[in-house]
């Protein structure tokens, strides 16, 4: 009897365990008043598609990917092998905070622009969904001088992350990384940038996973809002998906 509680005991241990490495991430609750939506689910009313970007070179830049609304979701591909873009808001933004779902195959590269102008510059958070990819760095996106901060690195699957050096650390270990990222499933990103130059975090599931502020203003104070199919390769049939798209102005 003694060790039939004993073996309780351990059983009950380790799922305790368990549910604390899936359930006790440091997430951050938001305030979410004055946010809007920036999609009605039903159409691509206030955006656009730019192809101005090198991403859509291999159409000559007169098309910018493949944009349509599907399942409440802005969905993206490339339209013809090698040629992406972005669709971006036809209202610009200076100091806000803009979150959204994703549910993307895990092969395109794509990303959020902040502050994005129509040849697609801007500060990206990274939505590099592929191995060697990473997702919350920050990229500076055709701007000037080298804007790079990322923290982990996907490794061939999904569910295993490789940590990087970075001076804001990792907040979810390689270990806790597939009980915390749910790929197939909508996943939350959100992202802030205020003053120029520009202080930057982001979050994923709401864990804060980057902090960055510039050193130099490389960009303009204001930019569209949009998301990118990435050129190159050939990813027709492999698609991004974003819903739930929703934006906070700040105060200056």
């Amino acid at each position: 009897m003694r060790h039939l509680c004993l073996l309780l005991v351990v059983l009950l241990l380790s799922v305790t365990s368990l549910n604390a490495t899936a359930d006790d991430f440091k997430r951050e609750k938001f305030d979410e008043t004055g946010f809007v939506p920036l999609f009605d689910g039903k159409s691509l009313d206030g955006w656009h598609v730019s192809a101005q970007s090198g991403h859509s070179r291999a159409s000559k830049n007169k098309s910018g990917g493949e944009w349509t609304v599907k399942d409440g979701a802005i969905v993206g591909t490339q339209d013809i092998p090698g040629n992406g873009g972005i669709v971006m808001t036809d209202k610009k933004y200076g100091n806000f905070e803009v979150a959204l779902e994703m549910n993307n195959d895990f092969v395109p590269d794509s990303g959020l622009f902040l502050r994005s102008t129509e040849r697609g510059q801007a500060y990206q958070y990274m939505i590099d969904y592929h191995s060697g990819g990473n997702l919350a760095g920050i990229y500076g996106e055709g701007i000037p001088g080298v804007v790079m901060q990322r923290n982990f690195d996907f490794l061939d699957k999904v569910t295993d992350i490789k940590q990087l050096e970075n001076a804001f650390p990792l907040p979810v270990s390689p270990k806790e990384w597939p009980n915390f990222w749910k790929h197939g499933q909508w996943n939350e990103l959100r992202a802030r940038i205020e003053g120029n130059p520009p202080k930057i975090i982001t979050w994923i599931n709401g864990v804060r996973f980057m902090e960055f502020t510039d050193t130099a203003k490389r960009h303009p104070d204001e930019g569209g809002i949009a998301l990118q199919i990435h050129g190159g390769g050939d990813l027709v049939g492999q698609f991004v998906r974003y819903k739930n798209i929703r934006v906070k102005v700040l105060d200056k």
